[in-house]
């Protein structure tokens, strides 16, 4: 396929095609559901805004409805594994980086979540060997493993994740995110215990984040390069609409952005998912991508489509 996605010399900065690239994305969780049209679309209005990645993943239910790539055994199920290649194949046309996750738990529905580490063990090595013509995916093994819930992914079994990835396929980016910030002897933990390739923090949802991005960020980095290994910073899943009191606008999110851009972060995402304080979960955004809901462009409020509109310029400057 067309589009590498690797790490760069320095070890900081993603490379797309051996140039240094901001990773600027978009949560698309439930994609394996979407009409192959609406996938379609969304990408190309993403691509034309400046967007350059997805976040996809494979063990996703939601609404009654389950989407997973895999079984309770951690067996491809179909026609949903098939879909996830499908999907890979045309954001590889595009340039763009999908970001394949799995998880043991979602806080939205269990089914066809992977019950235990056998299984998780097992879906990892099938993404790796069916995913090897992809070069522009990496994998997420274990989404927000540090919670103590349905999610929980043990640092070890993070590393024996990492290790049946890399068996089958040694040029995949593996990374393992984390709820919070990421505190200095998980950064330890991450980078000698588990080897994970990247750090992926999800930082706190309220009204004093944003403005704190920038520090924490260049707090992280520091801290691997005191450990001798740099790594790049990605924060795949900030705020978003609909998960609490607080509904961050469009400043709060152009400002969470530009301070991880100015901290040396590798990528950010226009994270997005279904409203907490509404019965049905409407708008449900990248959480239900089924015909019925609409398509995500669509599904976004005016304030998300206001920063995808003006986070492509911001991204742009740090890539250039």
């Amino acid at each position: 396929m067309g589009t590498r996605l690797s790490i760069g010399s320095g070890g900081r900065r993603f490379e797309l095609d051996g140039r240094p690239t901001f990773l600027l994305g978009a949560s698309y969780y439930a994609g394996l559901g979407a009409p192959e049209e609406f996938i379609r679309s969304d990408l190309a209005d993403l691509r034309r805004a400046g967007f350059n990645w997805i976040r996809v993943w494979a063990t996703w239910g939601a609404f009654d409805h389950n989407v997973s790539a895999f079984d309770a055994d951690g067996d491809p199920r179909e026609p949903y594994f098939e879909r996830l290649l499908w999907l890979c194949e045309q954001a590889d046309r595009l340039g763009m980086v999908v970001d394949v996750t799995l998880s043991r738990g979602n806080g939205v529905a269990s089914a066809g979540l992977p019950p235990s580490d056998e299984a998780h063990l097992g879906a990892a090595g099938s993404l790796a060997e069916q995913l090897r013509p992809f070069r522009n995916v990496y994998i997420d093994a274990g989404n927000e493993r540090n919670v103590d819930d349905a999610r929980h992914v043990p640092i070890a079994l993070v590393r024996q994740l990492r290790d049946r990835i890399k068996q089958a396929d040694p040029d995949r980016l593996v990374t393992a995110s984390h709820a919070g910030d990421i505190e200095p002897d998980h950064v330890l933990s991450y980078l000698t215990r588990a080897k994970v390739d990247f750090l992926a923090p999800h930082r706190p949802r309220n009204a004093s984040s944003p403005g704190q991005t920038r520090q924490k960020c260049a707090n992280l980095r520091h801290r691997a390069e005191r450990l001798g290994r740099p790594v790049p910073v990605h924060y795949q899943e900030p705020m978003r609409r609909g998960f609490a009191p607080w509904q961050p606008e469009v400043e709060d999110f152009l400002t969470d952005l530009a301070g991880a851009v100015a901290g040396g972060a590798a990528g950010w995402c226009l994270h997005n998912g279904h409203t907490f304080d509404q019965p049905d979960g409407r708008p449900r955004r990248s959480f239900d991508l089924r015909r019925r809901e609409g398509r995500l462009i669509d599904q976004l409020e005016d304030a998300e489509r206001t920063v995808l509109r003006k986070a492509g310029a911001i991204a742009a400057g740090e890539a250039n």
